[in-house]
């Protein structure tokens, strides 16, 4: 049974997990009043070429033979030392990797703590993709090599609640690896009905080598997310559309349930086995160690 919802609201996130970048709760009030407007996902579709170039190296590899840990080293960007400042407390953080394991189990992969870091930075705490202050921050935090999961959590700008590198990344931008995620989508944040932690596992699986389930939309040319055991999906869903059917010349209603699409936390529960497959191949062949 799917975990319940964490009790939250849009407003919520509004206010901490979004827009709030002040101390005056007057200008926090201000901010709350805007209307909500959410980015799922801030992760770009790689290029065709660099995507065929990946996936030849992804099906030379062999899956891992035995369970793999993977170490987790957390920055936690704040605004300042309160917990709606950013200031995410060590419970709230293991609970997110019981959700990443949760979501990987067959894959013979297993999420470990390996650190966590506590910077208060108010530049840093609303960095966008892309942007100075993520490098900035990246350079001055990341720890490891292409097989340590750099998880940043922080209020990024725009609403964007998450964004992640691919592993074939790496090589030419190695501190830039890892993850970014608003603070409040974190399990029992206040970014209602996106606060069960699956906004991390959606970016984990970008940074693991997956691909949206709606990648190459309906076209039955496209080579899509490579995986195939995920229905084709024209766009990706939100909330939790039960019977949509997007692309009605494929085989199987759209893959609403998959980490990988843009549904609400709660409608969220699986890889699919070729997705399994498909982690354990992108790991041997990006992020394994040498």
């Amino acid at each position: 049974m799917r975990r319940s919802l964490v009790p939250g609201s849009l407003a919520l996130l509004a206010l901490v997990g979004c827009y709030g970048s002040g101390d005056d709760p007057a200008e926090e009030v201000a901010q709350a009043a805007r209307p909500p407007t959410v980015v799922r996902c801030g992760t770009a579709s790689p290029a065709d070429a660099t995507l065929a170039a990946a996936q030849l190296r992804i099906e030379a590899a062999a899956p891992p033979v035995v369970v793999v840990e993977v170490p987790v080293m957390f920055h936690v960007i704040r605004r300042g030392t309160n917990a709606s400042a950013g200031n995410v407390p060590l419970a709230q953080l293991n609970a997110q990797l019981s959700v990443l394991n949760a979501a990987v189990q067959g894959s013979r992969l297993s999420f470990v703590l390996a650190g966590v870091d506590r910077t208060t930075n108010r530049e840093w705490f609303t960095m966008g993709h892309g942007s100075s202050a993520e490098a900035q921050a990246k350079m001055a935090l990341h720890r490891g090599g292409p097989g340590t999961l750099n998880f940043y959590t922080c209020n990024p700008s725009q609403g964007v609640l998450g964004w992640a590198t691919f592993p074939w990344s790496y090589s030419s931008n190695p501190t830039d690896d890892g993850v970014v995620v608003n603070f409040a989508s974190l399990p029992g944040g206040t970014a209602a009905p996106y606060n069960l932690g699956d906004t991390a596992t959606h970016e984990v699986g970008h940074w693991m080598g997956l691909l949206h389930t709606f990648q190459g939309g309906c076209d039955p040319g496209s080579a899509a997310d490579f995986v195939s055991d995920t229905p084709a999906e024209a766009t990706g869903a939100t909330g939790c559309p039960t019977g949509r059917d997007s692309c009605a010349s494929s085989t199987g209603m759209d893959p609403i349930h998959n980490f990988m699409d843009y549904t609400d936390d709660a409608c969220m529960y699986e890889f699919t086995a070729g997705q399994s497959d498909r982690l354990g191949g992108a790991w041997q062949a990006f992020r394994a160690p040498l």
